[in-house]
């Protein structure tokens, strides 16, 4: 039995599927800061019941330490396959605000040169919930024509962007009622949407914060400039002493269990189309930046990289006051390829960052959270469907391609549920995740709404 198109059920119910999405964007469900906690909680309501208008036939919030998860099923046959879905109703702070066009939580839909048909612009739309919510509508359509082919459990969490701190927990207790046959997520992206991609491989994170501390409070730059360590040059030169002339991580040890591709796999890896031309214009600079010896979608896939990601100290307000700040301080994350464990790292680095620091300053390093390196292979049953998913809806088949970004629960779900996961992605490169003016394109959002029951379909098939 083939699985009818979804072509005709998705543009009858366009607009529906578009306002339904905008009106849980308008939800600022942001898990980094406690001060919209009951914002949160309100998006895991909001998921709940849609979850349950979509069919299942079990949805409940389920408490954890930390935001509750989203859980729902409906089990047509015990003998069939199950699959789960796994994806976040978080979303990152909007910050900085200034450089939005249109403010993060009043969803709007926008024309752009790769998006003509419409994006929506708001925090959330790709980075989870517009590709969360692709297979809510996914499941309403495979209800709806009763073409559901085979089971379903939802996994739905509130703590992706804080380190998914509680997920482990709950899995610990509920493994029985997770049990699947694969599980799929949608929380990456793909080449473009002309050339439709997998992802296979996922970065491995390990994130810290660093503080250095100085005199016992902040000083006059006049009377005590030069005669005592600035905290924050002293920070910034530590920081910079991570790279060498080749942009090189000089932390001991750091590389030792990195993961070497073959020649044969980085030949098979640059054949994805990729214009390193368009890739500049898109981020208006005038050249790239790595480690040297290595491609830009090497550098930024299965090559481990150390960045800040933000610094602070001293006096930053309007206008001039002359200080040698008491403390400075970042937060600086280094993204891991397979092999690479992200606590021996994290070791690495503390007691690597502590002993480069001058007499003069004190130094405290705070990790905050991590994860493995994962990757997928393409000769599993799963990858198999996911690839006949694409080739019917895009007529081509998919290319298999390693992300640099970091799903750090995907590792510790083959521990613990001991099944694979498949990655279907439907975002670009373009849409700004993490960024001011994060969109998704409503082409992208419907795409996916269409593909994933076929991933359904043909991933019962090829289990009998």
């Amino acid at each position: 039995m083939t699985m009818k198109s979804a072509k005709p059920y998705i543009e009858e119910n366009k607009q529906r599927f578009i306002d339904e999405l905008i009106e849980l964007l308008k939800i600022p469900s942001i898990s980094a800061d406690s001060a919209y906690k009951k914002d949160v909680i309100l998006t895991a309501e909001a998921v709940k019941e849609q979850l349950e208008k979509a069919g299942c036939d079990t949805v409940e919030i389920c408490e954890t330490p930390g935001y509750p998860i989203v859980y729902g099923e409906k089990i047509i046959d015990k003998n069939l396959p199950t699959v789960l879905v796994y994806g976040h109703y978080d979303v990152q702070p909007p910050d900085p605000l200034e450089l939005w066009t249109s403010p993060p939580f009043e969803p709007v839909v926008k024309e752009t040169e790769l998006h003509p048909e419409g994006a929506i612009f708001a925090r959330g739309s790709c980075d989870d919930k517009g590709q969360m919510y692709m297979h809510v509508k996914a499941l309403e359509y495979m209800t709806k024509t009763d073409q559901l082919p085979c089971n379903v459990k939802f996994m739905i969490e509130g703590e992706e962007e804080v380190g998914s701190v509680s997920l482990g927990w709950f899995i610990e207790r509920n493994r029985e009622k997770l049990a699947n046959d694969v599980i799929l997520i949608s929380d990456t992206g793909m080449i473009s949407k002309e050339t439709p991609s997998i992802t296979t491989g996922l970065r491995g994170l390990s994130y810290v914060e660093v503080e250095v501390t100085g005199p016992n409070r902040d000083l006059h730059s006049g009377l005590y400039g030069g005669a005592v360590a600035n905290p924050i040059n002293v920070l910034t030169k530590m920081i910079a002493s991570l790279h060498d002339e080749n942009n090189h991580i000089t932390i001991p040890g750091f590389y030792d269990d990195v993961e070497e591709l073959s020649k044969e796999e980085r030949e098979k890896m640059a054949e994805a189309p990729f214009s390193l031309e368009d890739y500049k214009a898109a981020l208006d600079i005038d050249d790239v930046y790595g480690e040297k010896g290595y491609s830009t979608n090497e550098r930024n896939s299965i090559r481990p990289t150390l960045d800040v990601n933000g610094i602070w100290g001293g006096y930053i307000g309007e206008g001039a006051k002359t200080v040698i700040a008491s403390k400075a301080f970042a937060k600086i994350s280094m993204r891991l390829v397979p092999d690479q464990n992200w606590e021996k790292i994290t070791e690495l680095f503390k007691n690597h960052f502590e002993s480069i620091a001058p007499k003069g300053v004190r130094v405290k390093v705070k990790p905050h959270h991590g994860g493995t390196a994962y990757v997928t292979p393409i000769d599993s049953l799963g990858y198999k469907a996911a690839e006949k998913a694409y080739e019917e809806t895009f007529g081509k088949t998919p290319i298999p391609q390693r992300s640099g970004g970091s799903i750090p629960i995907v590792a510790l779900f083959e521990k613990e549920l001991k099944s694979k996961t498949i990655l279907m992605g439907f975002g670009l490169d373009s849409d700004a995740i993490h960024s001011p003016n994060e969109h998704f394109g409503i082409w992208n959002y419907l795409k996916g709404i269409e593909t994933i029951p076929q991933f359904y379909h043909f991933f019962t098939e090829m289990s009998k």
